[in-house]
């Protein structure tokens, strides 16, 4: 941990909840600011909307029937794992993983799975988890999920609902109101990033795994100008990649993932990239933390 200890105005740890819609979300997206926050002393709870149940298995050495017959179970110890490499507090809100749509037309939805649920009634264990911890910064996804993945949706829906039903005086059973300082959406796949890692890994003779993607990705400079905050947090992105390798059912160590090698990516870009969309404190941007115009340093 570092020397310095970074609170809030009146004194208080800092607290960061991040939203995510299945276990492995947590070390794909902002693990590595994560871990950065979290050695700095910041008090950090991963909401998990669904326990992942109708995921693919990813990685080809998992990919056996035994695996694949106990996926629930193993997906939860594999969280368990990434939680504690990650150094934070994970809770489970208990929605049943809608799985990806594949096909045209695209299959019905699951019956009683998350992204099915009414938006207002399926926010509402997230209100109690921010009324009982408190944070001053929430994460969660943009409108279209970071990818249309259908829980990505919902677990987007769900946090922006929550986020204002918990500062009110609505259901008052869930716990005293508390009103969160900060929102963001998590923007990390984006193509200037690509670009970067592509050029890098080009310059230094090395192949790069996203020339054929970035043929296909045209310039997109309005979700470009949406990026209001990029976090320094390169020398915590090898705990990030040890959360990611957890989840083994998840994550190939041969793959996409790894195919920039760490001191590559900790020069081409060393930050994780956010849209901060609803703020109650005075924290002009582009900030470089998000917890700019909360914190104080003794």
């Amino acid at each position: 941990m570092t020397d310095a200890v970074r609170l809030d105005r009146a004194g208080e740890p800092l607290r960061l909840l991040h939203v995510h819609a299945h276990p492995d979300d947590e070390s794909s997206k902002g693990a590595a600011s994560t871990a950065r926050y979290v050695d700095e002393g910041v008090e950090v709870v991963v909401a998990t909307c669904t326990g992942g149940e109708r995921g693919s298995i990813l990685n080809p050495a998992m990919d056996r029937p035994d695996i694949l017959a106990n996926i629930a179970e193993i997906r939860r110890d594999e969280m368990d794992r990434a939680r504690e490499i990650l150094g934070v507090r994970q809770v489970w809100l208990g929605f049943v993983d809608s799985g990806l749509p594949e096909g045209d037309p695209l299959p019905p939805l699951p019956e009683g799975c998350f992204a099915l649920q009414d938006v207002a009634e399926a926010a509402l264990p997230l209100v109690k988890v921010i009324r009982e911890f408190r944070p001053h910064v929430v994460t969660t996804y943009d409108e279209n999920g970071g990818y249309p993945h259908p829980d990505h949706i919902m677990c987007h829906k769900i946090t922006v609902e929550a986020f204002e039903v918990a500062g009110s005086d609505a259901h008052p059973e869930l716990g005293e109101p508390w009103q969160a300082d900060k929102l963001y959406y998590h923007l990390g796949f984006h193509r200037e990033r690509f670009v970067a890692l592509h050029e890098a890994m080009t310059e230094r003779g090395l192949e790069s795994p996203y020339a054929e993607r970035l043929e296909r990705w045209p310039p997109d400079p309005e979700r470009e100008a949406r990026m209001t905050t990029r976090v320094r947090c390169a020398d915590h992105f090898g705990v990030r990649d040890r959360a990611l390798l957890a989840h083994a059912t998840q994550v190939d160590p041969h793959g996409a993932w790894f195919a920039v090698p760490l001191d590559v990516a900790q020069q081409a870009w060393p930050t994780e990239d956010f849209e901060l969309v609803r703020c109650e404190v005075d924290s002009p941007t582009p900030e470089d933390d998000l917890f700019a115009g909360i914190a104080v340093t003794s």
